[in-house]
Formats: structure tokens, C-alpha cells, sequence
């Protein structure tokens, strides 16, 4: 935003911020009603989500934007819940990639389409607000 911002500009940011906020509060409710911590339902997504072959600790903590060892404390725990897996790969037996079991799967089915349904009904909105802050 440049330095001459108008007021119509700050409220645009402002909007957009809080819809950005209502997803945001959206998913932590829809992640505690499965029985997730937000971020243990990032991590989900982020492995799920991840190029074959590519889902690591290291990619978590990129996709996450956390340390390596706060990832692999998550994983840790995510493990110990029977949702993900460590499997060694074969060409470098130090490299565990990471799988979610089949009920990480479920869960994960069963929040992406409440979270596609919100960005649905969001979709308008952000645009909106997004349109106005070019």
C-alpha cells in the first residue's frame, strides 16, 4: 500500500483481514471438533498435500513456517495419536518420509470439505476485498 493510502484503502486491508481472521477461527473450531490442535491439522494438510515423495519433517516445518525440531515434536506426537507414520526410504535409510494412516485420512476428508464449503461462501468476500486493495 503506498504511502498516500486513502481511507477506502485501510478499510479494504481491514476487511480482508477479517475475513482472513473468520477462516482462521473457522478452522481451529472445525480442527478441536475432530480432535485436532490447529496445527496438528496443518500438518495433516501439509503431508497430504505434499509432492510423492517429498513429505518430510523438513517440508512440514516449511509448509508450517516452524523450526525443524517444533516439527518433529508435532510429528512425534501426530505418531503417537495413529495418525502419521515414518517409513525410511530406501535409498537413504537416515530420510523418513511421512504417511498418514487411514483414520488421519478420514479426519482429514471430513474437515477439507467443511473448509472448502466456508472458502466457498468466502470466495465473494475476499475477492471484494482483494479487488479493492490493487
Amino acid at each position: 500500500m503506498a504511502a498516500n493510502s486513502t481511507d477506502i484503502d485501510y478499510a479494504a486491508l481491514a476487511e480482508f483481514r477479517y475475513a482472513l481472521r473468520r477462516f482462521q477461527v473457522f478452522s481451529e473450531t472445525k480442527a478441536a471438533e475432530a480432535g485436532l490442535k490447529p496445527q496438528q491439522h496443518q500438518a495433516l494438510l501439509a503431508i497430504r498435500g505434499a509432492p510423492p515423495d517429498e513429505a518430510t519433517v523438513g517440508y512440514v516445518a516449511r509448509r508450517l513456517i516452524v523450526r525443524p525440531h517444533s516439527a518433529s515434536e508435532l510429528i512425534d506426537r501426530l505418531e503417537t495419536l495413529g495418525l502419521v507414520r515414518r517409513e525410511l526410504t530406501q535409498s537413504d535409510r537416515r530420510r523418513a518420509l511421512l504417511r498418514l494412516t487411514p483414520q488421519a485420512l478420514d479426519i482429514l476428508s471430513i474437515l477439507s470439505a467443511a473448509h472448502r464449503e466456508e472458502l466457498r461462501q468466502l470466495q465473494p468476500l475476499l475477492v471484494e476485498h482483494l479487488s479493492k486493495l490493487s
